[in-house]
């Protein structure tokens, strides 16, 4: 079933049952599901910065974030009873 398919049968059972204000959400919903389904789902499969064939060479970011991450806890680290 497509998303026209799908929308133009839901307006239908929106107006036998007597609901045509759910006719914009419908709409909505087809909207973004058509988006969803024509959206790019390969980018998981492009290089990362993790990825040592990348630019960059895997290595991890530098700058404050990175530089200041020491692995602890956080802000309570050492106020431990």
């Amino acid at each position: 079933m497509t998303v026209q398919d799908w929308y133009a049968w839901a307006c239908a059972d929106a107006e036998r049952r007597g609901m045509p204000a759910l006719k914009p959400l419908l709409q909505a919903l087809a909207d973004w599901t058509q988006a969803l389904r024509s959206a790019d789902w390969d980018a998981a499969e492009r290089p990362s910065s993790a990825d040592p064939a990348a630019p960059g060479g895997g290595r991890a970011p530098k700058g404050p974030a990175a530089e200041s991450d020491s692995g602890a806890a956080g802000p309570t680290d050492g106020a431990r009873s």
